[in-house]
Protein backbone atom coordinates (compact mmCIF):
# COMPACT_ATOMS: atom_id res chain seq x y z
CA UNK A 1 0.00 0.00 0.00
CA UNK A 2 1.37 3.05 -0.90
CA UNK A 3 1.48 6.47 0.94
CA UNK A 4 -1.17 8.20 -0.59
CA UNK A 5 -3.81 5.63 0.27
CA UNK A 6 -2.85 4.72 3.84
CA UNK A 7 -2.49 8.44 5.45
CA UNK A 8 -5.87 9.41 6.70
CA UNK A 9 -7.59 13.18 5.45
CA UNK A 10 -7.16 15.23 8.22
CA UNK A 11 -10.38 16.07 9.58
CA UNK A 12 -10.32 19.33 11.52
CA UNK A 13 -10.68 22.59 10.96
CA UNK A 14 -9.90 19.96 8.13
CA UNK A 15 -11.93 16.95 6.77
CA UNK A 16 -11.70 16.17 5.84
CA UNK A 17 -53.65 30.88 -26.27
CA UNK A 18 -62.65 33.56 -33.24
CA UNK A 19 -64.85 32.34 -35.11
CA UNK A 20 -67.21 33.99 -37.33
CA UNK A 21 -70.27 33.96 -39.39
CA UNK A 22 -69.76 33.70 -43.32
CA UNK A 23 -72.12 33.01 -46.36
CA UNK A 24 -69.16 31.20 -47.64
CA UNK A 25 -66.99 28.96 -45.93
CA UNK A 26 -64.06 29.80 -47.27
CA UNK A 27 -63.41 33.99 -47.67
CA UNK A 28 -61.91 34.91 -50.76
CA UNK A 29 -58.70 37.15 -49.29
CA UNK A 30 -58.99 41.25 -49.83
CA UNK A 31 -57.49 42.66 -52.52
CA UNK A 32 -54.14 43.85 -51.72
CA UNK A 33 -50.22 45.00 -53.07
CA UNK A 34 -49.03 42.87 -50.81
CA UNK A 35 -45.39 41.20 -51.98
CA UNK A 36 -45.84 38.02 -53.47
CA UNK A 37 -44.29 35.97 -50.73
CA UNK A 38 -46.06 37.68 -47.79
CA UNK A 39 -49.40 37.19 -49.95
CA UNK A 40 -49.10 33.56 -50.06
CA UNK A 41 -48.18 32.92 -46.58
CA UNK A 42 -51.07 34.45 -45.76
CA UNK A 43 -52.99 32.22 -47.84
CA UNK A 44 -51.25 29.24 -46.93
CA UNK A 45 -51.98 30.36 -43.22
CA UNK A 46 -55.87 30.98 -44.11
CA UNK A 47 -55.98 27.52 -45.65
CA UNK A 48 -54.31 26.14 -42.39
CA UNK A 49 -56.49 27.78 -40.10
CA UNK A 50 -60.43 27.72 -42.16
CA UNK A 51 -62.82 28.82 -39.71
CA UNK A 52 -65.96 27.66 -39.84
CA UNK A 53 -69.49 28.51 -38.39
CA UNK A 54 -72.59 27.60 -40.48
CA UNK A 55 -76.06 28.50 -39.36
CA UNK A 56 -78.78 26.10 -40.96
CA UNK A 57 -81.96 28.45 -42.00
CA UNK A 58 -84.21 24.97 -42.52
CA UNK A 59 -82.30 22.43 -40.65
CA UNK A 60 -82.06 18.85 -41.85
CA UNK A 61 -83.60 16.50 -39.20
CA UNK A 62 -82.80 12.60 -38.70
CA UNK A 63 -84.27 10.42 -36.62
CA UNK A 64 -81.80 10.57 -34.42
CA UNK A 65 -78.49 13.10 -32.90
CA UNK A 66 -75.88 10.51 -33.62
CA UNK A 67 -72.18 10.00 -35.03
CA UNK A 68 -73.39 8.32 -38.14
CA UNK A 69 -76.07 10.82 -38.74
CA UNK A 70 -73.47 13.92 -38.39
CA UNK A 71 -71.31 12.28 -40.47
CA UNK A 72 -74.09 11.93 -43.38
CA UNK A 73 -74.61 16.07 -42.90
CA UNK A 74 -70.76 16.66 -43.54
CA UNK A 75 -70.64 14.63 -46.67
CA UNK A 76 -73.90 16.07 -48.90
CA UNK A 77 -72.84 19.12 -47.75
CA UNK A 78 -68.83 19.26 -48.91
CA UNK A 79 -69.00 21.79 -51.11
CA UNK A 80 -70.27 24.11 -48.47
CA UNK A 81 -68.34 23.41 -45.88
CA UNK A 82 -64.85 22.75 -47.64
CA UNK A 83 -64.49 19.37 -46.02
CA UNK A 84 -63.90 16.82 -48.28
CA UNK A 85 -64.19 12.76 -47.48
CA UNK A 86 -65.41 13.87 -43.81
CA UNK A 87 -65.72 9.91 -43.06
CA UNK A 88 -62.37 9.88 -43.77
CA UNK A 89 -60.40 12.79 -42.61
CA UNK A 90 -62.54 13.31 -39.26
CA UNK A 91 -62.97 11.09 -36.03
CA UNK A 92 -65.14 11.59 -33.67
CA UNK A 93 -63.58 13.59 -30.35
CA UNK A 94 -66.65 13.78 -28.00
CA UNK A 95 -70.31 13.47 -27.74
CA UNK A 96 -72.19 15.87 -25.39
CA UNK A 97 -75.20 16.72 -24.84
CA UNK A 98 -76.83 19.87 -22.96
CA UNK A 99 -79.50 20.96 -20.53
CA UNK A 100 -81.73 22.23 -23.48
CA UNK A 101 -81.77 18.65 -25.08
CA UNK A 102 -79.03 19.37 -27.94
CA UNK A 103 -76.65 17.29 -28.86
CA UNK A 104 -73.08 18.36 -29.69
CA UNK A 105 -70.47 15.69 -31.78
CA UNK A 106 -67.09 17.06 -31.67
CA UNK A 107 -64.76 15.94 -34.41
CA UNK A 108 -61.28 16.27 -34.80
CA UNK A 109 -59.43 16.26 -37.84
CA UNK A 110 -57.17 13.42 -39.05
CA UNK A 111 -54.55 12.87 -41.48
CA UNK A 112 -53.36 9.41 -42.25
CA UNK A 113 -54.85 8.64 -39.07
CA UNK A 114 -53.04 11.42 -36.42
CA UNK A 115 -54.88 14.25 -35.39
CA UNK A 116 -54.20 17.77 -37.00
CA UNK A 117 -53.63 19.96 -34.23
CA UNK A 118 -56.53 22.52 -33.31
CA UNK A 119 -58.33 21.68 -36.37
CA UNK A 120 -61.89 20.35 -35.07
CA UNK A 121 -65.47 20.63 -36.40
CA UNK A 122 -68.74 20.62 -34.01
CA UNK A 123 -72.17 19.52 -35.71
CA UNK A 124 -74.85 20.52 -33.27
CA UNK A 125 -78.59 18.41 -33.25
CA UNK A 126 -81.63 20.48 -31.28
CA UNK A 127 -83.70 18.32 -29.55
CA UNK A 128 -85.60 17.31 -32.29
CA UNK A 129 -82.68 15.63 -34.06
CA UNK A 130 -82.16 19.15 -36.59
CA UNK A 131 -78.82 19.49 -37.47
CA UNK A 132 -78.78 23.31 -36.70
CA UNK A 133 -75.17 24.09 -37.00
CA UNK A 134 -71.89 23.73 -38.04
CA UNK A 135 -68.58 25.07 -36.69
CA UNK A 136 -64.89 24.52 -36.14
CA UNK A 137 -61.55 25.43 -37.59
CA UNK A 138 -60.33 22.88 -40.70
CA UNK A 139 -56.75 22.67 -42.25
CA UNK A 140 -57.74 22.79 -45.77
CA UNK A 141 -53.53 22.31 -46.55
CA UNK A 142 -53.45 19.67 -44.30
CA UNK A 143 -56.17 17.32 -46.25
CA UNK A 144 -54.56 18.53 -49.55
CA UNK A 145 -50.75 17.99 -49.31
CA UNK A 146 -48.82 14.93 -49.36
CA UNK A 147 -46.99 14.27 -45.59
CA UNK A 148 -45.68 11.22 -43.90
CA UNK A 149 -46.80 10.77 -40.57
CA UNK A 150 -44.43 8.22 -40.08
CA UNK A 151 -42.01 9.54 -36.80
CA UNK A 152 -38.26 8.73 -36.41
CA UNK A 153 -37.55 10.39 -32.90
CA UNK A 154 -39.19 8.77 -29.96
CA UNK A 155 -41.97 10.24 -27.35
CA UNK A 156 -39.85 9.61 -24.50
CA UNK A 157 -36.93 11.57 -26.34
CA UNK A 158 -39.34 14.46 -27.38
CA UNK A 159 -40.04 14.42 -23.60
CA UNK A 160 -36.39 15.10 -22.32
CA UNK A 161 -36.53 18.17 -25.26
CA UNK A 162 -39.44 19.74 -24.12
CA UNK A 163 -38.43 19.48 -20.67
CA UNK A 164 -35.39 21.13 -21.70
CA UNK A 165 -36.78 23.42 -23.58
CA UNK A 166 -38.92 24.88 -21.20
CA UNK A 167 -36.57 24.79 -17.93
CA UNK A 168 -39.13 22.02 -16.26
CA UNK A 169 -38.42 20.58 -12.75
CA UNK A 170 -37.53 17.02 -12.72
CA UNK A 171 -40.91 16.57 -10.54
CA UNK A 172 -43.54 17.93 -12.42
CA UNK A 173 -46.77 18.08 -10.64
CA UNK A 174 -48.92 16.23 -13.03
CA UNK A 175 -47.98 13.26 -15.69
CA UNK A 176 -46.78 15.01 -18.65
CA UNK A 177 -48.85 14.09 -22.10
CA UNK A 178 -47.10 13.08 -25.11
CA UNK A 179 -48.89 13.15 -28.69
CA UNK A 180 -48.11 12.43 -32.33
CA UNK A 181 -50.18 15.50 -34.48
CA UNK A 182 -49.90 17.54 -37.14
CA UNK A 183 -48.89 21.04 -36.43
CA UNK A 184 -49.22 24.09 -38.72
CA UNK A 185 -46.25 26.97 -38.16
CA UNK A 186 -44.56 28.65 -40.69
CA UNK A 187 -46.55 27.67 -43.45
CA UNK A 188 -45.29 23.76 -43.25
CA UNK A 189 -47.08 21.19 -41.51
CA UNK A 190 -45.00 19.75 -39.62
CA UNK A 191 -45.14 16.27 -37.95
CA UNK A 192 -44.36 16.45 -34.39
CA UNK A 193 -45.08 15.29 -30.75
CA UNK A 194 -47.37 17.74 -28.79
CA UNK A 195 -45.93 17.65 -25.25
CA UNK A 196 -47.42 19.19 -22.34
CA UNK A 197 -45.54 19.96 -19.22
CA UNK A 198 -47.57 21.18 -16.34
CA UNK A 199 -46.06 22.23 -12.77
CA UNK A 200 -47.16 24.24 -9.52
CA UNK A 201 -44.07 25.32 -8.12
CA UNK A 202 -42.69 28.73 -7.49
CA UNK A 203 -42.67 29.27 -11.70
CA UNK A 204 -46.47 27.89 -12.76
CA UNK A 205 -46.53 26.39 -16.27
CA UNK A 206 -49.05 24.99 -18.14
CA UNK A 207 -46.36 24.29 -21.58
CA UNK A 208 -47.34 22.72 -24.30
CA UNK A 209 -44.43 22.29 -26.29
CA UNK A 210 -44.12 21.09 -30.16
CA UNK A 211 -41.22 18.94 -31.28
CA UNK A 212 -40.31 17.95 -34.37
CA UNK A 213 -41.24 13.88 -34.72
CA UNK A 214 -38.22 13.66 -37.18
CA UNK A 215 -35.16 16.11 -36.12
CA UNK A 216 -35.92 15.81 -32.15
CA UNK A 217 -35.99 20.20 -32.56
CA UNK A 218 -38.39 22.23 -31.02
CA UNK A 219 -40.66 23.74 -33.63
CA UNK A 220 -42.82 26.01 -31.36
CA UNK A 221 -44.06 26.30 -27.86
CA UNK A 222 -45.76 28.41 -25.76
CA UNK A 223 -47.23 28.85 -21.66
CA UNK A 224 -51.47 28.69 -21.67
CA UNK A 225 -51.35 29.63 -18.01
CA UNK A 226 -49.51 33.08 -17.50
CA UNK A 227 -46.43 34.27 -17.75
CA UNK A 228 -44.84 36.78 -14.87
CA UNK A 229 -41.60 38.38 -16.46
CA UNK A 230 -41.27 41.36 -13.47
CA UNK A 231 -40.19 38.43 -10.81
CA UNK A 232 -36.49 39.31 -10.43
CA UNK A 233 -35.33 36.72 -7.55
CA UNK A 234 -37.77 33.50 -5.91
CA UNK A 235 -37.24 29.96 -4.08
CA UNK A 236 -36.87 27.72 -6.07
CA UNK A 237 -36.72 23.45 -5.39
CA UNK A 238 -34.93 21.63 -8.15
CA UNK A 239 -33.02 18.67 -8.06
CA UNK A 240 -29.87 17.52 -8.56
CA UNK A 241 -27.69 14.36 -9.07
CA UNK A 242 -24.84 13.58 -6.10
CA UNK A 243 -21.21 12.53 -6.52
CA UNK A 244 -22.79 8.76 -6.09
CA UNK A 245 -25.63 9.11 -8.29
CA UNK A 246 -28.25 9.84 -5.52
CA UNK A 247 -30.82 11.91 -6.23
CA UNK A 248 -31.48 15.39 -4.04
CA UNK A 249 -34.30 17.62 -3.87
CA UNK A 250 -32.67 20.71 -2.98
CA UNK A 251 -33.74 24.79 -2.54
CA UNK A 252 -32.06 26.99 -4.73
CA UNK A 253 -32.88 30.60 -6.31
CA UNK A 254 -34.60 31.50 -9.32
CA UNK A 255 -33.30 34.75 -10.97
CA UNK A 256 -35.05 36.31 -13.76
CA UNK A 257 -33.71 39.50 -15.40
CA UNK A 258 -35.75 42.08 -17.23
CA UNK A 259 -35.24 40.80 -20.06
CA UNK A 260 -37.28 37.75 -19.56
CA UNK A 261 -33.78 35.22 -18.77
CA UNK A 262 -33.92 32.54 -16.31
CA UNK A 263 -31.20 31.54 -13.96
CA UNK A 264 -30.79 28.99 -11.68
CA UNK A 265 -28.55 29.77 -8.71
CA UNK A 266 -27.55 27.15 -5.62
CA UNK A 267 -28.31 29.75 -2.65
CA UNK A 268 -31.44 29.68 -0.65
CA UNK A 269 -32.58 32.25 1.55
CA UNK A 270 -35.94 30.61 2.06
CA UNK A 271 -35.46 29.67 5.53
CA UNK A 272 -36.83 32.07 8.22
CA UNK A 273 -34.46 34.21 9.98
CA UNK A 274 -31.44 32.68 8.27
CA UNK A 275 -29.42 34.43 6.11
CA UNK A 276 -29.23 31.75 3.68
CA UNK A 277 -27.03 28.97 2.28
CA UNK A 278 -24.55 29.70 -0.48
CA UNK A 279 -22.67 27.32 -2.57
CA UNK A 280 -19.63 28.45 -4.43
CA UNK A 281 -17.91 26.95 -7.41
CA UNK A 282 -13.71 27.51 -5.75
CA UNK A 283 -12.42 27.72 -9.83
CA UNK A 284 -14.74 30.67 -10.45
CA UNK A 285 -15.15 32.13 -6.88
CA UNK A 286 -18.96 32.55 -8.21
CA UNK A 287 -22.15 30.66 -7.07
CA UNK A 288 -22.74 28.00 -8.80
CA UNK A 289 -25.93 28.64 -11.63
CA UNK A 290 -27.45 26.35 -13.77
CA UNK A 291 -29.91 27.24 -16.84
CA UNK A 292 -32.60 24.98 -15.21
CA UNK A 293 -33.95 23.37 -12.26
CA UNK A 294 -32.65 19.69 -12.57
CA UNK A 295 -28.81 20.07 -11.38
CA UNK A 296 -27.33 16.58 -13.37
CA UNK A 297 -23.91 17.50 -14.79
CA UNK A 298 -21.17 15.83 -13.24
CA UNK A 299 -19.11 18.77 -12.71
CA UNK A 300 -22.43 20.02 -10.37
CA UNK A 301 -22.24 16.70 -8.21
CA UNK A 302 -19.94 17.94 -5.55
CA UNK A 303 -21.80 21.47 -5.34
CA UNK A 304 -25.17 19.41 -5.11
CA UNK A 305 -24.03 17.36 -2.30
CA UNK A 306 -22.45 20.43 0.15
CA UNK A 307 -25.48 22.27 -0.88
CA UNK A 308 -27.85 19.37 -0.17
CA UNK A 309 -25.66 18.35 2.67
CA UNK A 310 -25.59 21.79 4.36
CA UNK A 311 -29.49 21.98 4.58
CA UNK A 312 -29.41 18.82 6.36
CA UNK A 313 -26.84 19.63 8.62
CA UNK A 314 -28.77 23.11 9.11
CA UNK A 315 -32.00 21.11 10.03
CA UNK A 316 -30.81 19.00 12.31
CA UNK A 317 -29.37 21.43 14.49
CA UNK A 318 -32.38 23.53 14.15
CA UNK A 319 -34.92 20.74 14.52
CA UNK A 320 -32.82 19.13 18.22
CA UNK A 321 -31.70 21.36 19.38
CA UNK A 322 -33.15 24.71 18.09
CA UNK A 323 -30.21 26.10 16.75
CA UNK A 324 -30.51 28.92 14.24
CA UNK A 325 -27.37 28.08 12.09
CA UNK A 326 -23.64 27.53 13.45
CA UNK A 327 -23.87 30.89 15.81
CA UNK A 328 -27.14 30.49 16.76
CA UNK A 329 -28.35 33.95 15.04
CA UNK A 330 -29.13 32.79 11.54
CA UNK A 331 -25.42 33.38 9.85
CA UNK A 332 -24.76 32.07 6.39
CA UNK A 333 -23.95 28.84 4.96
CA UNK A 334 -21.11 28.68 2.87
CA UNK A 335 -19.60 26.23 0.97
CA UNK A 336 -16.96 26.07 -1.80
CA UNK A 337 -16.45 22.96 -3.56
CA UNK A 338 -13.69 22.11 -6.45
CA UNK A 339 -10.24 23.13 -4.42
CA UNK A 340 -7.11 22.65 -5.26
CA UNK A 341 -5.81 19.54 -7.68
CA UNK A 342 -6.44 16.27 -6.31
CA UNK A 343 -6.86 17.54 -2.84
CA UNK A 344 -7.83 14.95 -0.32
CA UNK A 345 -9.19 17.13 2.40
CA UNK A 346 -11.86 19.40 3.32
CA UNK A 347 -11.73 22.19 6.14
CA UNK A 348 -13.82 24.76 8.19
CA UNK A 349 -11.78 28.26 8.11
CA UNK A 350 -13.60 29.69 10.46
CA UNK A 351 -16.08 31.41 8.14
CA UNK A 352 -16.87 28.72 5.66
CA UNK A 353 -16.50 24.67 4.49
CA UNK A 354 -14.01 24.21 1.44
CA UNK A 355 -14.12 20.78 0.33
CA UNK A 356 -11.57 19.24 -2.11
CA UNK A 357 -12.56 16.59 -4.77
CA UNK A 358 -10.42 14.06 -3.93
CA UNK A 359 -7.35 12.18 -6.27
CA UNK A 360 -9.99 9.23 -7.13
CA UNK A 361 -7.68 7.44 -5.45
CA UNK A 362 -7.76 7.80 -1.98
CA UNK A 363 -10.88 9.78 -2.13
CA UNK A 364 -13.41 10.95 -4.03
CA UNK A 365 -15.33 14.52 -3.82
CA UNK A 366 -15.18 15.31 -0.04
CA UNK A 367 -18.69 16.94 -0.01
CA UNK A 368 -20.34 13.83 -0.93
CA UNK A 369 -20.36 12.69 2.59
CA UNK A 370 -23.16 13.83 5.00
CA UNK A 371 -21.33 13.17 7.95
CA UNK A 372 -18.15 15.58 6.73
CA UNK A 373 -20.19 18.56 6.16
CA UNK A 374 -22.07 17.82 9.54
CA UNK A 375 -18.18 17.52 10.81
CA UNK A 376 -17.08 20.64 9.25
CA UNK A 377 -20.31 22.83 9.97
CA UNK A 378 -19.89 20.98 13.71
CA UNK A 379 -16.88 23.10 13.85
CA UNK A 380 -18.34 26.11 13.15
CA UNK A 381 -20.85 25.10 16.11
CA UNK A 382 -17.98 24.82 18.26
CA UNK A 383 -16.23 28.15 17.12
CA UNK A 384 -19.52 30.38 18.52
CA UNK A 385 -19.96 27.98 21.77
CA UNK A 386 -16.81 26.42 23.99
CA UNK A 387 -14.42 27.91 21.29
CA UNK A 388 -12.37 24.57 21.98
CA UNK A 389 -8.80 25.55 21.41
CA UNK A 390 -7.15 23.26 18.32
CA UNK A 391 -4.19 21.55 20.17
CA UNK A 392 -3.58 18.69 22.34
CA UNK A 393 -6.51 17.09 24.45
CA UNK A 394 -8.97 20.61 23.58
CA UNK A 395 -8.15 20.42 19.87
CA UNK A 396 -8.91 16.59 20.05
CA UNK A 397 -12.47 16.88 22.35
CA UNK A 398 -12.64 19.57 19.24
CA UNK A 399 -12.47 16.38 16.66
CA UNK A 400 -14.34 14.23 18.62
CA UNK A 401 -17.33 16.76 19.29
CA UNK A 402 -17.66 17.52 15.45
CA UNK A 403 -16.98 13.40 14.94
CA UNK A 404 -19.53 12.67 17.12
CA UNK A 405 -22.39 14.66 15.27
CA UNK A 406 -21.07 13.74 12.07
CA UNK A 407 -22.18 10.35 12.87
CA UNK A 408 -25.45 11.42 14.92
CA UNK A 409 -26.37 13.27 11.72
CA UNK A 410 -25.12 10.97 9.16
CA UNK A 411 -27.05 8.63 11.78
CA UNK A 412 -27.01 5.18 9.53
CA UNK A 413 -23.58 4.18 11.06
CA UNK A 414 -20.85 5.10 13.29
CA UNK A 415 -18.11 5.42 10.79
CA UNK A 416 -16.74 8.64 9.90
CA UNK A 417 -15.85 9.10 6.14
CA UNK A 418 -17.37 5.95 4.67
CA UNK A 419 -18.95 7.75 1.69
CA UNK A 420 -15.66 9.45 0.68
CA UNK A 421 -13.53 7.01 -0.59
CA UNK A 422 -12.34 5.91 -3.44
CA UNK A 423 -12.79 2.49 -4.75
CA UNK A 424 -9.12 1.68 -4.71
CA UNK A 425 -8.90 2.32 -1.06
CA UNK A 426 -12.17 0.72 -0.67
CA UNK A 427 -10.81 -2.48 -2.78
CA UNK A 428 -7.20 -2.40 -0.19
CA UNK A 429 -9.77 -2.23 3.28
CA UNK A 430 -9.80 1.45 3.93
CA UNK A 431 -13.39 1.78 4.02
CA UNK A 432 -13.99 5.17 5.61
CA UNK A 433 -11.83 7.81 7.46
CA UNK A 434 -12.65 6.76 11.34
CA UNK A 435 -14.44 4.56 13.07
CA UNK A 436 -16.26 5.23 16.70
CA UNK A 437 -17.36 2.21 16.88
CA UNK A 438 -13.86 0.30 16.29
CA UNK A 439 -10.99 2.78 16.13
CA UNK A 440 -8.24 0.17 15.49
CA UNK A 441 -9.17 -0.92 12.19
CA UNK A 442 -7.73 1.46 10.81
CA UNK A 443 -4.18 2.75 10.73
CA UNK A 444 -2.60 6.52 11.88
CA UNK A 445 -0.66 8.45 9.54
CA UNK A 446 3.33 7.31 9.26
CA UNK A 447 4.12 10.63 10.34
CA UNK A 448 1.78 9.73 13.68
CA UNK A 449 2.82 6.26 14.46
CA UNK A 450 5.81 6.49 16.02
CA UNK A 451 3.95 7.83 19.08
CA UNK A 452 1.85 4.73 19.64
CA UNK A 453 1.10 1.24 18.36
CA UNK A 454 0.26 2.62 14.43
CA UNK A 455 -3.86 2.15 14.98
CA UNK A 456 -6.28 4.85 16.10
CA UNK A 457 -6.61 4.30 20.02
CA UNK A 458 -10.13 3.61 21.44
CA UNK A 459 -8.23 3.56 25.34
CA UNK A 460 -6.39 6.14 26.72
CA UNK A 461 -3.59 2.97 27.55
CA UNK A 462 -3.36 4.01 24.17
CA UNK A 463 -2.96 7.69 24.19
CA UNK A 464 -0.55 9.00 21.66
CA UNK A 465 2.14 11.18 23.53
CA UNK A 466 2.89 13.80 20.71
CA UNK A 467 4.16 17.44 19.92
CA UNK A 468 2.74 19.99 19.31
CA UNK A 469 4.34 19.88 15.47
CA UNK A 470 2.73 16.96 14.72
CA UNK A 471 -1.50 17.31 14.45
CA UNK A 472 -1.14 19.89 16.79
CA UNK A 473 -0.81 17.35 19.70
CA UNK A 474 -2.57 14.59 17.89
CA UNK A 475 -5.88 16.37 17.77
CA UNK A 476 -6.88 13.84 14.97
CA UNK A 477 -5.49 10.58 17.09
CA UNK A 478 -5.95 11.04 20.67
CA UNK A 479 -10.10 12.59 19.42
CA UNK A 480 -10.97 8.45 18.92
CA UNK A 481 -10.90 7.73 22.30
CA UNK A 482 -13.57 9.93 23.33
CA UNK A 483 -14.95 9.03 19.53
CA UNK A 484 -15.24 5.68 21.44
CA UNK A 485 -16.85 6.54 24.78
CA UNK A 486 -19.36 8.61 22.88
CA UNK A 487 -20.37 5.25 20.67
CA UNK A 488 -20.13 2.75 23.66
CA UNK A 489 -22.78 5.16 25.19
CA UNK A 490 -25.11 5.87 22.55
CA UNK A 491 -25.34 2.34 22.10
CA UNK A 492 -27.02 2.48 25.37
CA UNK A 493 -29.12 5.02 25.26
CA UNK A 494 -29.30 6.05 21.83
CA UNK A 495 -28.43 8.67 19.34
CA UNK A 496 -31.30 10.94 19.86
CA UNK A 497 -30.19 11.20 23.68
CA UNK A 498 -26.67 11.26 22.85
CA UNK A 499 -27.29 14.32 21.20
CA UNK A 500 -28.73 16.24 23.41
CA UNK A 501 -26.91 15.89 25.88
CA UNK A 502 -23.57 16.54 24.02
CA UNK A 503 -24.97 19.20 22.95
CA UNK A 504 -25.51 20.75 25.66
CA UNK A 505 -21.86 19.55 27.13
CA UNK A 506 -20.77 21.87 24.26
CA UNK A 507 -22.89 24.42 24.84
CA UNK A 508 -22.69 25.24 28.35
CA UNK A 509 -20.58 23.53 30.40
CA UNK A 510 -17.24 22.70 27.83
CA UNK A 511 -14.55 25.89 27.94
CA UNK A 512 -11.64 26.64 25.35
CA UNK A 513 -8.77 24.41 27.18
CA UNK A 514 -11.23 21.44 28.21
CA UNK A 515 -9.35 17.99 28.58
CA UNK A 516 -10.94 15.36 28.53
CA UNK A 517 -11.39 14.66 32.14
CA UNK A 518 -13.36 18.10 31.95
CA UNK A 519 -15.68 16.63 29.32
CA UNK A 520 -16.19 13.63 31.09
CA UNK A 521 -17.31 15.43 33.93
CA UNK A 522 -19.69 17.86 31.47
CA UNK A 523 -20.91 15.46 29.40
CA UNK A 524 -22.15 13.38 32.85
CA UNK A 525 -23.51 16.76 34.19
CA UNK A 526 -25.48 17.38 31.23
CA UNK A 527 -26.86 13.67 31.36
CA UNK A 528 -28.12 14.81 34.97
CA UNK A 529 -29.21 18.00 33.83
CA UNK A 530 -31.33 16.74 31.51
CA UNK A 531 -32.70 13.29 32.58
CA UNK A 532 -32.03 13.41 36.34
CA UNK A 533 -29.58 12.23 38.76
CA UNK A 534 -29.23 8.76 38.74
CA UNK A 535 -30.82 8.00 35.70
CA UNK A 536 -29.88 5.38 33.37
CA UNK A 537 -28.44 7.91 31.16
CA UNK A 538 -26.25 9.29 33.48
CA UNK A 539 -25.17 5.27 34.35
CA UNK A 540 -24.41 5.31 30.66
CA UNK A 541 -22.48 8.27 30.03
CA UNK A 542 -20.26 6.98 33.24
CA UNK A 543 -20.11 3.88 32.32
CA UNK A 544 -18.99 4.64 28.18
CA UNK A 545 -15.76 6.87 29.50
CA UNK A 546 -14.85 4.43 32.39
CA UNK A 547 -14.47 2.16 29.87
CA UNK A 548 -12.03 4.01 27.45
CA UNK A 549 -9.99 5.12 30.81
CA UNK A 550 -11.30 8.93 31.26
CA UNK A 551 -12.08 9.58 34.62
Amino acid sequence: MNKKKIIPVILSSAIVAGSFSVSEVLAKPHESFTPLSEQVQKEWNEKSNVPIFVKEKHAEKYASSNTTNAVDYLSKHETKLGIKNPQANLNVKTIQEDELGMTHIRFQQMKNNVPVDGAEIIVHFNKDHEVVGVNGHYNKNAEIESLSTNASVQAEDALKVAKSAVQAPVELSYEPSSELVVYPFEEQNNLVYKVNLTFLGDEPGNWFVFVDANTGEVVDKYNALLHTEDIKKKHHKGVGEGVHGDLRHIHTTQEVTSGGATTFKLYDESHENLEGIYTFDHNTGEIFENDNSSWMDEYQSPAVDAHFNSETVYEYYLDEHDRNSLDDNGMAIISYVHYGTDYNNAFWNGRHMTYGDGDGEFMVPLSAGLDVAAHEMTHGVITHTANLQYRFQSGALNESFADVFGALIDEDDWEMGEDIMAPPSIEEGRTALRSLSNPSKFPVSEQRAPYGNGMYPEHMDEYYDMPIYVDNGGVHVNSSITNHAAYLIGEEIGKQKLGQIYYRALTVYLTPTSDFSDARNAIVQSAADIYGEGSDEVAAVESGFDQVGIY
